[in-house]
């Protein structure tokens, strides 16, 4: 079985459980992440919430079961929430059933080859699945499906910190993700190269102690270990051995 078979087969079994149980929820987005891991998807969010209009048509790649769709819903803007698994999407619908349905729409869809006509969106955004196909097929469906001057924003995993990367890796050794994952994981050179497609571009890293966060929180509790892991990227700048980064690129070429 190849990797993208094993992710759908993956995604699919553990929606199909899930849909067993699943109602209307209102966790929506950073809400569900534990509070010191919460920062770049509260980042994500502001800028979602700064940046898409009502008036904007939005495609969201590799949405899953709808943790962050129901975030860009609250923009007010149509909404097209896009990814390989039908049974993740289903979910995604019973979960967001109460949150303006009539303005989202779910599209099962390859992130490398997207069912959409160029230029069909004025914003398409993603949270953590740039891994999930190859990078250049994935950055020129993005380019494609984006109006000229549309808007592209993310939040994702960066591949430099050796730490990162080690768990990455025992997570591949447990079955619990694929190796081209590990290989697609972005980096700086990924973010550069997506960067030369628009007019402008804001990169935002956070995280060079998220791999301390279990002991800092066990010392100081979950909040101040945020406040602590927030204030050493501040301090230091965090690029490279950041664990997530956010990526707002504006006015595509």
């Amino acid at each position: 079985m190849d990797d993208k078979a094993e992710e759908l087969r993956r995604y699919e079994e553990s929606a199909r459980q899930a849909l067993v149980s699943a109602t209307p929820s209102q966790q929506l987005g950073s809400s569900g992440v534990a509070s010191e891991l919460r920062t770049p998807y509260l980042y994500y969010e502001r800028r979602i919430q700064e940046l898409i209009s009502p008036s904007d048509r939005v495609l969201e790649l590799g949405a899953g079961s709808g943790m962050h769709t129901g975030v860009v819903l609250q923009t007010g803007a149509h909404v097209t929430a896009s990814d390989i698994s039908p049974a993740a999407l289903a979910l995604l619908q019973r979960r967001l059933a109460a949150l303006a349905p009539e303005r989202l729409v779910t599209r099962v869809a390859d992130i490398e080859a997207l069912p959409f006509e160029s230029g069909s969106f004025d914003v398409v955004v993603c949270a953590g699945s740039l891994s999930y196909g190859e990078p250049s097929l994935v950055d020129a469906e993005v380019g494609r499906v984006l109006r000229e001057g549309g808007t592209f924003l993310c939040v994702d995993s960066l591949n430099h910190n050796p730490v990162y990367r080690l768990n990455r890796w025992l997570h591949y050794r447990r079955g619990e993700r694929t190796k081209s994952t590990l290989r697609r994981m972005p980096d700086a050179n990924r973010i550069e190269a997506i960067g030369r497609h628009f007019k402008s571009v804001e990169v935002r890293y956070f995280g060079a102690l998220t791999w301390m966060m279990p002991l800092l929180t066990r010392m100081f509790g979950s909040s101040r270990a945020s406040r602590i892991s927030d204030a050493v990227d501040e301090l230091i700048n965090v690029r490279r051995s950041a664990f997530k980064f956010v990526l707002v690129a504006q006015g595509r070429r």
